[in-house]
């Protein structure tokens, strides 16, 4: 019987214990913390939300979660959506943005978005997204802006020129015969920023302006259904129905971060959007609440890009 060279011999046994031992190297993801990365200040809804994923995520999987707020994004760079498309493909760095991030990004020279690194893992809040004036502006409606803004100059506050809000009210303006005589992108818009009288009209969301909601006007609300909360303001797609588009966040990850990672951070994702948590606050905000999954979030992108694309030629 032939007999195994010296040299050979301990290789084979170390393959053998190799094949008998559970393979290791590749371990059961989430094993270390998870960075949920909003390329915006914290407070609104896609702020608290991505928080309830995060805490339920660690609940679920064991391992620390966070939030990580990077403001400065409205319109570009983007800096939160830039740090997730710079991380590694591994399902550590999620990112959690507004629809703009990927309609918009790739197309305003930024070169870490462009082409879009990103894929969805699911679509989860539409916001109450709102025109708003102070309470005491002359006033009420679009139609009397304006009639307003033929003679009077009015500043519009918005969170980017690029962004799916902003060019809807620049459109509308366009439809309605007046430009704003200034505009400009802020990172936060809320009570105080009418107050102050840094603007006098402003895209932002319901969220940001309940505490003073009694004491502002809202002019028009951008998507396609009215927010419960004001039943009486109109949608923008009611006043001019070619620009019926709302504006949505949802969770987006690298293009090649592994299908097990995508999969868990939507199992979670799912399960805190139909809590009653989710649900009391949709009813507190006017929030639409919901998990549309990776298909139909894709479906949702080019559609909304063909409207994008309406909104572009009514502005030219």
């Amino acid at each position: 019987m032939k007999t195994l060279p010296k040299t050979l011999a301990p290789t084979l046994a170390l393959a053998a214990v190799a094949l008998a031992t559970p393979l290791t190297a590749q371990a059961d993801y989430p094993e270390k913390p998870v960075e949920f990365v909003i390329p915006f200040p914290p407070g609104d809804l896609e702020d608290i939300l991505t928080r309830m994923i995060a805490d339920e995520f660690t609940k679920e999987y064991g391992v620390p979660a966070g939030v990580v707020n990077k403001p400065g994004g409205g319109g570009g760079p983007f800096p939160g959506a830039v740090e997730v498309a710079n991380a590694d493909a591994d399902g550590y760095t999620v990112g959690s943005f507004v629809s703009d991030v990927v309609l918009t990004g790739p197309q305003i020279g930024i070169p870490a978005l462009s082409p879009n690194p990103f894929e969805p893992i699911g679509v989860f809040v539409t916001y109450p997204f709102v025109i708003a004036t102070s309470g005491d502006a002359p006033y009420s409606s679009i139609d009397e802006l304006a009639a307003y803004a033929q003679d009077n100059e009015v500043a519009l506050g918005h969170f980017g020129a690029m962004l799916t809000p902003t060019q809807i009210t620049f459109a509308l303006a366009k439809a309605k015969g007046f430009d704003f005589a200034y505009e400009a992108a802020f990172d936060a818009l809320d009570c105080n920023s009418l107050a102050s009288g840094d603007v006098d009209v402003m895209n932002t969301t319901l969220q940001l302006i309940m505490p003073c909601l009694d004491d502002v006007k809202v002019l028009a609300s951008i998507g396609a259904e009215r927010i419960p909360l004001t039943p009486d303001t109109p949608t923008v797609a009611e006043v001019e129905p070619a620009l019926n588009m709302a504006l949505w966040n949802g969770l987006f990850v690298k293009a090649d971060v592994p299908q097990d990672a995508r999969d868990k951070i939507a199992a979670v994702a799912e399960k805190v959007m139909a809590s009653e948590a989710a649900k009391q606050l949709a009813a507190d905000t006017g929030a639409l609440i919901y998990w549309q999954d990776a298909a139909e979030a894709e479906a949702q992108i080019e559609a909304d890009m063909e409207t994008l694309a309406t909104i572009s030629g009514l502005l030219e």
